[in-house]
Parts: C-alpha cells; structure tokens; sequence
C-alpha cells in the first residue's frame, strides 16, 4: 500500500474514531426521549467528511456501543445505519452539504423509522406497534441532528475549515 494511500486509511480511522466517541458521549447528555439527533448529527458530519461507508461504520459503531453499554434497544441500530449512507451518497453527488442533511432525514426520518415499527412488532413482541409509529419522532430527531449539523459545516465552510477537512479526506 503507497504511504499516501496508508495516510488517508490512518486518518479517516482516525476521524471516524473521534465521531464514535463523540456520537456515544453525546447520545445521553442530549438526549430527547424517542429521538436521538445527536446521532444525527454525527450522521451528517460523517456523510460529509468521510463519505457514504464510513459513516455507515461510525453509525453502527455507535449504535452497538449504545446497545451495549446503555441498555438501548435495535432501535439504535435501525434508526441509525440507513441515514449515513444517504447522506454520503446525496453529498458525494452534489456537493452541497444541504443534500447530506436530506439524505439523513430520507434514510433515518422515513425510511429506518419504517423499518423500525416491525422490529418492535415482530422481533420485541408488540403486537400494537404499526408500521408509523416511529415517523414522528424519527422524522423530529434527524431534523434537529441534522440542521445543528447542517448550522456547524456552514461555520467550517465559511472560515475554510471544511474545504481544508476535505482536501485530506477525499475518497
């Protein structure tokens, strides 16, 4: 593997290290119960510096940490893992950081809140849950995670943080 190539591995590990720890510190001091848009906002900021895959991993690295060390059901997971990849995928197309934020609420709002509602019905055992139950409060969470986000990478874009951010992550 070339040094340069090797760089670039070390050091988006490296941010994508730092977005676990910070999305696993955040996640219980601002929390909203039903939504967690501190996940969100890691979400967003993954999709934008890392790309669509990474911030699939930091996603469930999160997520599992949560499940693990905080009692937090599969719903982490499924309210988590789609979003990234929307968002990374949206941005990566676009270039506009606004595309990322669309594609969280896409992937995490409606469709992992979807998903959501036969987990708990099928795998939880709530037979009363329908398949919208989550929309709401999946739909409010990534909304807030994400224009917190969104509000953050026009700060870094604005002082050329961001640009410099992307020079070293490009994939």
């Amino acid at each position: 593997m070339k040094t340069a190539v090797r760089n670039k591995v070390v050091l988006k590990t490296t941010i994508l290290a730092f977005l676990v720890a910070l999305g696993y510190v955040l996640s219980p001091i601002l929390r909203i119960p039903g939504m967690a848009p501190m996940q969100h906002f890691i979400n967003v900021l993954a999709a934008v510096l890392l790309g669509p895959w990474y911030s699939f991993a930091c996603a469930l690295l999160i997520a599992l940490l949560r499940m693990t060390f905080m009692g937090i059901n599969l719903l982490a997971v499924s309210g988590a893992i789609i979003g990234p990849i929307f968002a990374g995928l949206l941005y990566k197309k676009t270039g506009k950081l606004f595309a990322a934020v669309l594609g969280e609420i896409f992937g995490t709002g409606i469709i992992g809140a979807l998903i959501s509602g036969p987990i708990m019905k099928y795998i939880y055992g709530f037979p009363d849950i329908k398949w919208y139950t989550y929309l709401p409060s999946f739909l409010l969470g990534t909304i807030i995670g994400g224009s917190v986000a969104y509000l953050l990478l026009i700060a870094f874009k604005k002082r050329g943080v961001l640009s410099w951010m992307e020079q070293f992550c490009k994939e």
